[in-house]
């Protein structure tokens, strides 16, 4: 069974483009949707997104709807405590599909990292 974890090194949620991600104002409150579109550079990706490290230069302080918990995923998504590793994996596997492609890489390595959790 695959376990969710965050991959090192990914990023791939990272790029915040609010025309890619359309729906993301439909879960955070209006002072979170303006801090999110604070964030969002003028090439989509988050201002704290390091592209050469593919890591995040706030990562401990980092805003809470960048977070992943199973208490933060009720609350914003109405998924459940037993829902929460599928629904999490699935996050990743579409936002890693998204940025660097279904057969990349970052894609293989994924897999391989949420079955060795």
């Amino acid at each position: 069974m695959a376990t969710w974890r965050c991959m090192s090194g990914c990023g791939a949620c990272c790029y915040l483009d609010p025309e890619e991600r359309a729906d993301v104002q439909d879960y955070l409150s209006p002072e979170e949707w303006q801090q999110y579109l604070g964030l969002v550079s003028p090439n989509g990706w988050c201002i704290h997104y390091d592209s050469q490290t593919r890591k995040c230069n706030i990562y401990e302080n980092r805003p809470r709807f960048c977070r992943v918990s199973p208490e933060l995923f009720t609350e914003l998504y109405q998924v459940t405590a037993a829902e929460f590793n599928d629904f999490a994996i699935d996050c990743c596997r579409d936002f890693i599909a998204d940025e660097y492609g279904e057969q990349s890489l970052e894609s293989l390595k994924y897999e391989r990292e949420i079955l060795t959790a």
